[in-house]
């Protein structure tokens, strides 16, 4: 708590210094000044026109001051206006340039709302010009992907997970966890920030967002030095619905299905230079069950033995994200921001089944006998960010200064019934993370051809994971606290970091991004004896860890007419965090143990890429193609190891090899017919590890080959009469290679329907996924020198569902959306994107 005020201090500080600088009036006069907004608006379409050029005069005036372009939706703002007459003129291709003269601010009145100014096309090209004025469900922009997810009718009525299925270069598996191009360090933000609660479980937290609250999800494979080093695949950043209309509006949307029901409802209210957003969004699911069938063979010391099963899982998930929003401009050059995100959610299982123990060496010690597991997993938190932005009188030169507070609290309780073989267990893990960060961003645009960006940043994290184990009869009676199990573990990681950004426009439309960053890692793991005597069966050290990290960043640009070619180099590196260094012995599934190992370094990637993006009348194509070197790769290491009487199977973090990725990918969206749109996405990437000589003997020679993954994906949109507009998706993800086996290949298709009315203020859909087939079945299989192990499980898909969506409030746009900052947090390495704090992970099969 202490930091956290620290930085308040800090914070309140700086607004106070920059206050008395900002709202320059000149001449000693007032320094109040205000703004000039609107949104331009075709007379035949009644749509807003984009990019369309308007102009600022003094009123009278035949020379412009200065001139903006209009956003998508057809907004435009001049800030810093000082108190007086104005003339407004509105230019684009096709249409006579239109003037409003005068427009008038006082001091009392600083700002002038325009509201719709409404242009007409001329006479000559009123028949040839067509506006839509909304962007397509995917757009490629210069420095990343747009998925706009409210466009999107099949995930209407479902989470985050089933809208990352459909970006372009993000890949989702069964278990929920997410890649790009076939990596799964990426860390995703939501709104540009991170959520304590992905610290828990990334893919749990996803699982409870609903659809109906994300408006689009941006994917970036290349970042500049500006952004943190951390994230080898890049950054996924989820943006929910705000809107920025003057008045007051709101939405309300939601959705009852057969797999799984959800709601969404969004307030805002924007009144000259203040702002206040509301939204809250809940998620269940019907209870699913899923089947799986699991063979394990282990042969240590001339002992063989094999574990087989067949069980069932029952599992029901709920979810609510609700967040409160605020802002005030005190003038053109000052204004302050501040968030309050809360979120909570969990799932709940139970699930049992047939086991079987065989000693080929004593067929007499062979057996079967009946298991259960019921667990109970809850995660709830918040994140608080606030920003502070001062601009100064050149445009795009400002300073912005930012602070956030996560804190999450995560509970993991199980309990693991067996008749015989194993210890029956029951579990309670508390797991507590709070996370600190202070940023200052600071932009130049030094002259027409130079623009400087640099700052500073500290993350201060602090994880506590309190682990505690007991040992129960088969019918769970009579906990006694095993020693040996229980865990107590202090973790914290304090990053420090600075960058520079230049920016370069040459002339020939070429442009030049060179940037380099510094970041300072300090870690530190404290395991503590959890009893009054001291005594700990697992014997743990304490550790520590520090390394600087230097990350250049470079990309070269050409534009060609609507075309542009681009080449980029970065470096990333993923830290381990405390679920891989954690050095306490995980037995909550008593066959399949992990551990983790403090002396990990972390992975270092360098990526290559040559991307080209075309505009051919209506469609757009975009080919890349990509070099990634990856060093220090982590991954667990899976092996026969004796455990008291019997011969179990234990996974060990380790850096154990260097990979070597060649890789290209396609987008492309065209239009065939008016109505009808299709989309299309390919990533094709190789996994070719060159292991390190200690871990050559713990890996089968095939696994050494050059594997070629794949994920593919397509779309299709078709506008029909009536507002009525119809939509499907099918998308397939090749088995993934790790160094001892295969994670399961996973593809899913999907279709919808949607009737708009109320003037497209209201709507209602049928959405269905898998009609045609109940379950899929996913195989999985890793294997060693003495240890074999496969994994069968099938998890129902078929949904069938209706969605609603209705919005309120009659408004005008006066703000452009502006570009999010503060906190961007896109970090840290988890032994996987699911799974507790301190190894509290689900028990049982």
């Amino acid at each position: 708590m202490k930091r956290i005020y620290i930085i308040l201090i800090l914070l309140c500080t700086v607004i106070a210094a920059k206050a008395q600088i900002g709202g320059i009036g000149g001449g000693g006069g007032s320094s109040i000044v205000g703004r000039i907004s609107g949104t331009v608006i075709d007379s035949i379409s009644k749509k807003p026109l984009d990019y369309a050029t308007v102009s600022i005069y003094r009123s009278g005036g035949s020379a412009p001051m200065n001139g903006v372009l209009t956003d998508d939706k057809g907004n435009f703002k001049f800030d810093g206006i000082k108190a007086g007459s104005y003339k407004i003129g509105v230019s684009y291709i096709g249409y006579p340039t239109k003037f409003i003269d005068p427009i008038t601010t006082t001091l009392s009145k600083p700002d002038a709302n325009m509201g719709q100014v409404v242009v007409a096309p001329s006479a000559k090209t009123l028949s040839e010009v067509t506006v839509t004025g909304q962007a397509s469900l995917v757009e490629n922009r210069i420095d990343k992907i747009v998925y706009n997810a409210e466009k999107d009718l099949t995930s209407a009525g479902g989470n985050a997970t089933d809208v990352l299925q459909k970006v372009p270069l993000v890949s989702v598996d069964m278990n929920g966890n997410v890649a790009v191009r076939g990596d799964q360090n990426v860390r995703v933000l939501i709104n540009g920030k991170p959520s304590g609660a992905t610290s828990a479980s990334l893919s749990d937290v996803l699982k409870t967002i609903p659809a109906d609250q994300i408006k689009n999800v941006e994917v970036i494979t290349s970042p500049s030095a500006k952004y943190d080093a951390e994230g080898s695949g890049g950054i996924i950043n989820i943006v929910t619905k705000t809107k920025n209309a003057s008045g007051v509006s709101g939405s309300v949307s939601g959705g009852v299905g057969t797999r799984q029901n959800n709601g969404n409802l969004n307030f805002n209210y924007n009144k000259n230079r203040f702002n206040f957003g509301a939204n809250i969004g809940g998620n269940a699911s019907w209870p699913q069950t899923s089947y799986t069938d699991f063979n394990q063979s282990l042969t240590s010391d001339g002992i063989n033995q094999v574990n087989t099963n067949s069980s069932h899982n029952e599992i029901k998930r709920h979810g609510i994200r609700g967040s409160l929003t605020a802002g005030y401009e005190f003038n053109g050059f000052n204004s302050i921001n501040s968030t309050l995100a809360l979120n909570d959610g969990g799932f709940n299982a139970d699930g049992g089944g047939d086991y079987r123990f065989e000693d080929f060496n004593d067929p007499t010690q062979n057996l079967s006998y009946t298991g259960r597991t019921i667990s109970h997993n809850k995660f709830r938190g918040f994140d608080w960010n606030i920003d502070y932005t001062h601009k100064f009188k050149k445009q795009g030169h400002e300073i912005v200064v930012s602070g956030q507070w996560s804190h999450s609290i995560i509970k993991t309780d199980y309990t693991n019934l067996f008749s015989a073989q194993y210890n029956s267990q029951l579990a309670n893990n508390n797991g507590k993370n709070n996370e600190y960060t202070g940023q200052v961003d600071y932009t130049l645009p030094i002259n027409k051809v130079l623009k400087l960006e640099a700052g500073g940043k500290t993350i201060q994290r602090r994880i506590n994971s309190n682990y505690d184990i007991f040992t129960v009869n088969p019918d769970g009676s009579n906990p006694i606290l095993d020693t040996e199990n229980s865990n107590l573990y202090d973790y914290t990681q304090n990053v420090y970091a600075g960058y520079g950004v230049l920016t370069i426009t040459l002339p020939k439309s070429y442009a030049i991004l060179v940037g380099s960053r510094l970041e300072n890692t300090r870690i530190t793991g404290d395991p503590e004896a959890p009893y009054a005597d001291g005594s700990n069966s697992q014997t743990l050290e304490p550790f520590k860890a520090s390394y600087n990290t230097f990350i250049p960043s470079l990309t070269v640009q050409k534009v060609f007419g609507a075309n542009t070619l681009k080449l980029s180099y970065s470096k990333r590196i993923q830290r381990p965090s405390l679920q891989v260094l954690n050095p306490f012995i995980n037995r909550s599934n008593q066959q399949s143990q992990s551990v983790g190992n403090p002396n990990l370094a972390p992975e270092v990637s360098q990526t290559v890429e040559l991307n080209y993006n075309a505009f051919v009348k209506t469609s757009v194509l975009n080919f890349s193609v990509y070099y990634k070197n990856t060093s220090n790769l982590i991954e667990g290491i899976a092996s026969p190891v004796q455990d008291g009487d019997v011969i179990i199977n234990r996974t060990v973090q380790n850096n154990v090899a260097e990979n070597n990725s060649l890789g290209g990918s396609f987008f492309g969206s065209i239009n065939p017919i008016k109505p009808l749109t299709i989309r299309a996405n390919i990533n094709v990437f190789t996994y070719n590890p060159s292991v390190y000589s200690a871990y050559v003997d713990f890996i089968n020679p095939d696994a050494l080959k050059t594997r070629l993954m794949t994920t593919v994906f397509g779309s299709a949109t078709l506008n029909l009469p009536k507002n009525f507009i119809f939509e499907a998706f099918a998308f397939n993800n090749s088995a993934r290679r790790t160094i001892q086996g295969t994670s399961p290949a996973f593809g899913i298709y999907a279709f919808g329907i949607k009737k708009q009315f109320m003037d497209k203020k209201a709507s209602i859909g049928f959405n269905t996924i898998q009609p045609f087939a109940v379950d899929k079945s996913f195989n999985q299989s890793i294997s060693s020198p003495g240890f074999t192990q496969s994994v069968r499980t099938r998890i129902p898909f078929q949904s069938f569902g209706v969605t609603f969506s209705y919005s309120f409030g009659k408004m005008s746009f006066s703000n452009p959306q502006q570009k999010k900052k503060g906190v961007n947090n896109d970090d840290v390495k988890s032994g996987d994107q699911g799974g507790g704090m301190g190894g509290g992970m689900n028990g049982g099969n």
